[in-house]
């Protein structure tokens, strides 16, 4: 049987995502962050970026 090579995992991944909610949209993150709710999507998507980056 082949021998198995077993790495450690790779530091999480944050993956966002943004979620409408009524007149308001929220970016969310898959580590459990969530952002504000805005009227603007293009602001929610720039949370969203900004928690990805940081």
């Amino acid at each position: 049987m082949p021998e198995e090579i077993h790495e450690p995992p790779s530091p999480a991944l944050h993956r966002t995502t943004t979620v409408e909610q009524g007149r308001f949209c929220a970016a969310h993150c898959t580590c459990g962050w969530r952002g504000p709710a805005r009227r603007a999507r293009s602001l929610a998507r720039t949370d969203a970026e900004n928690h990805s980056v940081g």
